[in-house]
């Protein structure tokens, strides 16, 4: 089952290596150290942050007991399926391909699950996000906005939410584009279901990505998981250089994305349809706080810079 670890990692443990073909044995461990953080009474996304930061320079098998983490991995086993599991890719701070760019978020996360190809990480991306029940000028102007970020080589990114967010994914797809979803959800969840096919093509031939841990996600009620939406959105500013809110409410989850891009220092654009609605009073707030307001998909691309990627 499992073996001590060598003496620097004297807490953790490492897995009986014929559970896995890949990926990296190491991390299946790490996968089930941070599980066990996120099964600790009140843990949040803040105080793990924080306990990190308190101890830095370590991963999360150092913080947590080896015997905890076999415990954990015996409960992923059994709630998520050892196949499932060999399907995950993991991206621990420290260790590997960790995103340098998500350390610039209020409370940096240390792990993320994903699904697909890893390498988009590193393109440069668009999040175009927004309303779940968006007008139909706003569903094509999302559509049309993913169309052109892909003629210029952009990766578009979204949440994979029902309205505007599918219809950034969508477009980037029907544009021949790359596109990223950063999810909600666990990464075998679907929310909501009518996108669970989208979901799984993206997770095939792009990439699917989520901070959410799959065990305190099936143990809380749904209500304290929908929590994990706007969260969610703070990583999603975090992985991209520029936010483009296409529509979206005064109370929208959207506008916390809004917040991190430019606590963040990225670029953010709103929509002028959204200044022209009167019964909406973000758009003029964030307007003074640094975002942009633009009136056509030409002043995102000019504002983007002269060195925007190209289409190969």
């Amino acid at each position: 089952m499992f073996v001590e670890s060598t003496p620097q990692l004297a807490m953790s443990s490492v897995f009986d290596q014929s559970l896995f073909a890949a990926p990296p044995i190491e991390l299946r461990r790490e996968m089930a150290a941070y599980e066990s953080l996120w099964l600790q009474q009140g843990a949040w996304f803040k105080g793990v942050a924080q306990l990190f930061a308190d101890n830095p320079n370590r991963v999360p098998s150092e913080l947590v007991p080896a015997a905890t983490v076999r415990d954990t991995w015996k409960r992923l086993l059994e709630e998520v399926g050892q196949e499932r599991l060999k399907s995950v890719g993991v991206r621990v701070h420290g260790a590997g391909e960790y995103p340098a760019k998500l350390r610039e978020a209020d409370h940096p996360i240390e792990l993320l699950y994903y699904r697909g190809n890893w390498e988009l990480v590193d393109t440069r991306g668009v999040a175009v996000v927004g309303t779940r029940n968006p007008t139909p000028e706003g569903a094509a102007n999302a559509t049309r906005i993913a169309h052109a970020l892909v003629r210029r080589g952009f990766t578009v990114v979204s949440g994979l939410a029902r309205g505007i967010d599918s219809a950034a994914h969508r477009g980037a797809l029907e544009a021949g584009g790359r596109t990223i979803a950063v999810i909600g959800t666990p990464l075998f969840d679907y929310y909501p279901r009518e996108n669970a096919d989208l979901q799984e093509k993206l997770a095939k031939e792009h990439l699917v990505i989520s901070q959410v841990p799959f065990l305190r996600y099936k143990q809380q009620h749904y209500k304290a998981n929908s929590l994990f939406f706007p969260a969610r959105n703070v990583t999603m500013s975090a992985l991209t250089e520029a936010t483009v809110i296409v529509e979206a409410g005064n109370t929208s989850g959207t506008l916390v994305q809004a917040r991190a891009a430019l606590a963040q220092g990225r670029k953010l654009f709103i929509l002028d349809s959204c200044f022209r609605n009167p019964s909406l009073s973000w758009p003029r707030k964030y307007e003074e706080q640094g975002a942009i307001r633009v009136r056509n998909i030409t002043e995102i691309m000019e504002a983007l810079g002269k060195h925007a990627p190209t289409e190969d």
